[in-house]
């Protein structure tokens, strides 16, 4: 789980203006944030399934959000990439 500072943090360097906390961008960011902290717990805990399912979920979220923000604006897809250091 993200703390409320954390989530401000990644919310601040990735928002397209100050009050902004949905668009597509900040989702991803945070999904990717979430997704990380994640996975450092599984691998503390390898046979924690139910945490595992959470996170393919997540994983599928942030890609449709990718994809759409591909299709639809692709010079904010590469910036954001860019940004989180995602690859294709």
């Amino acid at each position: 789980m993200l703390t409320t500072k954390k989530k401000a943090k990644v919310i601040k360097n990735i928002a397209r203006h100050d009050t902004d906390t949905g668009s597509p961008d900040v989702q991803v960011a945070l999904l990717s944030k979430q997704i990380d902290e994640l996975a450092k717990h599984l691998k503390k805990n390898p046979k924690d399934f139910h945490s595992r399912h959470g996170l393919l979920q997540m994983v599928a979220d942030r890609r449709s959000h990718l994809r759409y923000l591909e299709t639809n604006n692709k010079r904010q897809y590469n910036s954001l990439i860019k940004k989180l250091g995602l690859k294709k």
